[in-house]
């Protein structure tokens, strides 16, 4: 058995070596890496087997800020 089993899951992990891999890059190659490390979540209501409108999980936190 590895060593970092014992401490982490296998997603923890990912994500730390994911993180000292993007901090070592250049910077013109850390910002693509980035860029690329973002995601976006879309949620939709649906209602008597009709989907409503699809919403950014992003906007929705903005909303509830200001």
């Amino acid at each position: 058995m590895t060593a970092w089993r014992t401490m982490f899951t296998y997603n923890k992990y990912a994500q730390i070596t994911a993180r000292a891999l993007r901090v070592s890059l250049k910077e013109e190659e850390r910002v693509l890496a980035e860029k690329r490390g973002l995601s976006a979540l879309k949620y939709q209501k649906w209602e008597n087997g009709v989907g409503g409108q699809q919403v950014l999980l992003k906007e929705e936190v903005e909303k509830k800020s200001t």
